[in-house]
């Protein structure tokens, strides 16, 4: 299973890729696999200030539905819009392509507090 050690992670399976004061945020390998195949993204916070671990969409698979839950705060500047028509991509590229939103970090020392990769692969088991 792979957890690029240049993203930080949440327990609740949410990656952060900061690029100076903003950040894109998807969801992990571990998670995708647990869903199974994804066939909708719903982000219903769009051009909004969301609190950390705060629910800003969900991801619906075929056998199940997930809150996706904001792992900093930050303003959403942008959704993918790639996952309109390729929801998969979050199965197939989940830490590329297949990336959720991207937001303006309220502080950008916020992500510090977040989960190393080594941190995360524990909590999960790998």
């Amino acid at each position: 299973m792979n957890f690029p050690s240049e993203l930080k992670y949440t327990k609740d399976h949410e990656w952060v890729r900061t690029e100076g004061t903003e950040a894109y945020i998807g969801i992990t390998e571990f998670a995708q696999q647990e869903l199974g195949d994804i066939v909708y993204i719903d982000i219903n916070k769009t051009g909004v200030e969301v609190e950390a671990e705060e629910v800003f969409g969900t991801v619906e698979a075929v056998k199940t539905v997930s809150d996706l839950f904001m792992p900093v705060k930050g303003t959403i500047l942008e959704v993918n819009k790639k996952l309109d028509s390729q929801p998969e991509l979050v199965n197939s590229d989940p830490y590329g392509d297949g990336w959720i939103i991207k937001i303006a970090l309220s502080d950008v020392t916020s992500v510090d507090g977040l989960l190393s990769d080594s941190d995360y692969a524990g909590i999960v088991g790998h």
